[in-house]
């Protein structure tokens, strides 16, 4: 997926101009998977601090090449199907930014997802490419079923893609209004970019910066958000339940990823994930398996985004080995 990322966006501008933040122990497998990328350009995470941090982390060590540039952020895990239309959607989102916009992507919902964060557009702002491009109303958090359908049947709602495209001056003014403290402990780590100091700055700076997300952080706070919608065949691959519905071919087909095998007695729509090992199953329905070598996950399809809870479990009881 990482690969498919970085595939999907070289028509639209040279590597050098492609950066991955990443974590310090994914750094190599990075420029193993992706050898066109510079190996300057992996921008490395001491430790995961949310997105905020992130993407700060990355616009300091942009600023450095060209302060006045336009940062776009991606992720490497979603899947889009249309990525003719995405590209153009990003010319839009790179048109919308030189504007002094923060401009967020926002995906036109086919169902009542309660997995996603939502978007609520307000009135048109821009008009770009023939595309409309929203004010944002706002940011809303994760909602119950209800107020999913409600979003989902009012029109005026978008899942939040993760996203955006904005000036690197426009980014960095709204993070030292919206979070001071973030956007100065960035500063100091700015100082000593290719310096001697550098590492150890970044690595006592970094141990004392908060986690926080950059939806929560600054643009639910920001002035001047719009949204461009997207209709593009996109999923959040988040959890094993989104790769199960990319990879199955209908609701009631078993399908097995991985060299492992199945062996299924009366069960239907289950995915399971295994490296070797033959997995057999007795009257399970709608499952997801995953066989990972030195630990099993079972769990219903519309349970699987609740492995977070797993995650903090085994952090709990220092069971860190399996994380």
């Amino acid at each position: 997926m990482l690969q498919r990322t970085f595939s999907r966006i070289q028509p639209l501008l040279p590597n050098e101009h492609i950066l991955v933040s990443t974590g310090q122990e994914y750094a190599a497998p990075v420029l193993e998977q992706l050898p066109d990328l510079p190996p300057e350009n992996v921008i490395v995470e001491l430790e995961g601090r949310g997105t905020a941090p992130c993407i700060g982390l990355s616009a300091i060590h942009l600023e450095r090449r060209n302060p006045d540039e336009i940062m776009v952020t991606l992720h490497a895990d979603a899947y889009i199907k249309d990525e003719q239309e995405f590209r153009q959607i990003l010319l839009a989102a790179v048109e919308a930014a030189r504007r002094d916009h923060l401009v967020t992507i926002g995906i036109t919902p086919d169902y009542p997802e309660t997995g996603f964060g939502y978007i609520q557009r307000g009135q048109v702002a821009e008009r770009i490419q023939e595309r409309a491009v929203y004010a944002v109303k706002r940011f809303t958090e994760k909602p119950d079923p209800d107020t999913a359908q409600h979003f989902y049947e009012s029109g005026e709602y978008y899942w939040n893609s993760g996203m955006f495209a904005w000036k690197l001056s426009r980014i960095m003014s709204e993070m030292e209004r919206c979070q001071p403290e973030l956007a100065s402990q960035l500063r100091q780590i700015q100082g000593a970019l290719d310096t001697p100091q550098e590492a150890e700055a970044t690595r006592h700076v970094w141990s004392q910066i908060a986690n926080q997300s950059i939806d929560v952080g600054i643009m639910e706070k920001a002035r001047d958000v719009v949204v461009i919608p997207a209709q593009i065949g996109w999923s959040d691959i988040g959890n094993w339940a989104s790769l199960a519905e990319l990879i199955q071919t209908s609701p009631q087909e078993n399908t097995v990823a991985g060299k492992g095998q199945l062996l299924a007695v009366d069960t239907r729509g289950c995915f399971v994930y295994s490296p070797n090992r033959l997995v057999a199953t007795i009257g399970l329905e709608d499952m997801v398996i995953v066989d990972t070598g030195d630990a099993i996950l079972i769990c219903p399809k519309d349970r699987a985004q609740d492995v977070k809870r797993v995650v903090d479990r085994l952090g709990q009881m220092g069971l860190d080995q399996y994380l």
